[in-house]
């Protein structure tokens, strides 16, 4: 499909100016004039923050907009619109796939070991290097900062909440993730094409809704690209950035107070390899990914083995906290919200990412990366948030109200384990390293389909990215935060709309990739098995898709 022209370029960015000015013009007046205080030399940390903090504030006001506002335990609260969206698309889906997360659990362990595929299969890469860079993409800062920011606010009962969230979203991704392969274009070079906007456009126009579809794409596109420089790249680089400082002696430094420089350094490394493209990322993250996994997960046995006997009080906590939730945070819906809020950012179920990286797996059967994909959410928020839970809540460091996400993990390393911190910064590092490079791939996709597939777009993205990476360093981490969650739900809304109406397709690809794996599980060859199911199925009128455009 052709981008868009460069004419509807030149109305695009002036309405994005406009629609951030016109939704706080006045905010900006109301405010009675305060006594200046002496003017301080502010640092270049703090003018980059002053001057991108409207803009940042405007956009999730208008994401998060509210569907419900009360009191709860005499606690105000108000219940955004978008995470009903994505909780109740994670439980429909569920019980529309009648608990595939949990049945098909087994079949997609055989599929990642490749059991049912051919290394000539169409693709760039194999289901496992598809499976690492999806998870690199959501295994990061969000399992790490997000679930101490996420108990530190809604009590140790969002963890549990994190952990339903993970599991219902196992089903929304698998789902997302079929559609991702389905709708996928490869081009003549080899080289794939994947993920939301190929679906909205390509499934909508088999049904006839083409103009639907396309107008939804542009919608998506638009917020992904806003969604890799924040959630993949400023959270990112700013949690990073607060985890080295903090480690080097905290704010006061001469570190804390020029962050941007940290921004610089990975932005220069981050711009030498996303020019690499993503058979390198691939490879990088296949091998990056498992090690500080590991590594991580090692430090958190550890720091729970120096706590043993806490552990099984701490579950009980959880649990107990997860359904009577604290006054102060607002009671069972602060916990809730706060819990679905993190799991959300941390394994993007319904946001629509992922479908991009797996939109290149090496299959014949859409439905077989679809179930791969629904192993991350568990591997990202069962497992590992799972682990940052206990050891953030065993220590008693979730007390901490005021601090970084990070900062609180960091100190319950710390404190049993003083040199821990230093391995858990290493972690984060590397942790928001893959994340920025996985997103730039992500934000390059959508940024093709709304431009055009040149070079002088593919540069453009990549220099731009390389910029906001400083930003996101200097900003200050709650403007950040606020901003990153606002950009990347904002993709749900387009993503789950397309999800709905095509959930026939995602059936009737399972049902093929059943009869596939039953076939090659019974003895027959790949071939033989492959044959068989093409023949009972009959093809859809509308197959010209699957071929080059």
């Amino acid at each position: 499909m052709p981008g868009l022209k460069p004419s509807l370029l030149r109305w695009i960015a002036p309405l994005f100016l406009l629609f951030g000015l016109l939704t706080d013009p006045l905010a900006a007046q109301d405010t009675p004039p305060e006594t200046p205080p002496a003017p301080a030399e502010r640092t270049f940390d703090q003018k980059i923050d002053d001057a991108f903090a409207p803009y940042t504030d405007a956009i999730s006001k208008v994401v998060f907009f509210t569907v419900w506002k009360g009191e709860v335990a005499g606690a105000k609260l108000e219940v955004p619109f978008v995470l009903l969206w994505l909780a109740g698309a994670a439980v429909f889906l569920t019980l529309y796939f009648r608990f595939i997360n949990l049945r098909a659990f087994g079949l997609a362990l055989r599929t990642v070991r490749g059991k049912y595929s051919r290394a000539d299969d169409p693709g760039e890469i194999t289901h496992f290097q598809a499976l690492s860079a999806a998870v690199s993409g959501t295994v990061g800062l969000g399992n790490i900062a997000g679930v101490a920011i996420a108990i530190s606010m809604g009590g140790p009962g969002a963890a549990f909440w994190m952990v339903v969230m993970g599991l219902c979203g196992m089903t929304t991704k698998f789902a997302e993730c079929t559609l991702g392969v389905k709708y996928r274009h490869i081009d003549k070079d080899g080289k794939v094409h994947g993920g939301g906007m190929l679906y909205l456009t390509r499934g909508f126009a088999e049904r006839g809704m083409g103009p639907l579809g396309k107008t939804l794409a542009v919608f998506f596109g638009i917020c992904c690209v806003g969604a890799s420089f924040g959630g993949g790249n400023m959270y990112q680089i700013n949690q990073a950035a607060s985890q080295l400082v903090n480690v080097t002696g905290g704010p006061e430094t001469w570190l804390g107070e020029n962050r941007w420089i940290i921004g610089l350094g990975v932005a220069i490394f981050v711009g030498l390899v996303i020019i690499g493209g993503i058979t390198r990322i691939g490879g990088l993250t296949a091998k990056l990914v498992p090690a500080m996994t590991v590594l991580y997960l090692l430090g958190c046995f550890v720091v729970l083995g120096t706590h043993a006997d806490k552990i099984l009080p701490t579950f009980g906590l959880i649990l107990s906290k997860a359904f009577t939730g604290e006054a102060a945070a607002g009671g069972l819906v602060g916990t809730l919200l706060m819990g679905v809020r993190r799991a959300a950012f941390s394994n993007e179920a319904g946001i629509g990412s992922a479908p991009i990286a797996h939109a290149a797996a090496k299959t014949r059967y859409a439905a077989s990366e679809g179930l791969v994909a629904l192993l991350e959410p568990f591997v990202d928020t069962v497992i590992i948030c799972t682990m940052t839970a206990l050891v953030v809540i065993v220590t008693g460091d979730y007390m901490h109200r005021g601090d970084d996400g990070i900062t609180i993990t960091s100190d319950s390393f710390a404190s049993v384990v003083p040199w821990f911190a230093y391995v858990l910064s290493a972690a984060v590092v590397l942790f928001a390293l893959s994340t920025l490079i996985t997103w730039s791939y992500y934000g390059l996709q959508a940024w093709k389909f709304l431009f055009g597939k040149s070079t002088k777009a593919d540069v453009s993205f990549k220099l731009l990215f390389c910029v906001v990476i400083v930003i996101g360093a200097a900003m200050s981490p709650g403007k950040v935060i606020d901003f990153s969650d606002a950009m990347l739900f904002s993709m749900a809304f387009a993503n789950l709309i397309g999800v709905y109406t095509l959930l026939p397709v995602v059936k009737r690809e399972l049902m093929m990739f059943y009869a596939f794996t039953k076939r090659v599980d019974g003895g027959e060859s790949i071939e033989v098995a492959d044959a068989h199911v093409r023949s009972s199925f009959p093809a859809e009128e509308h197959h010209h898709h699957h071929h080059a455009d």
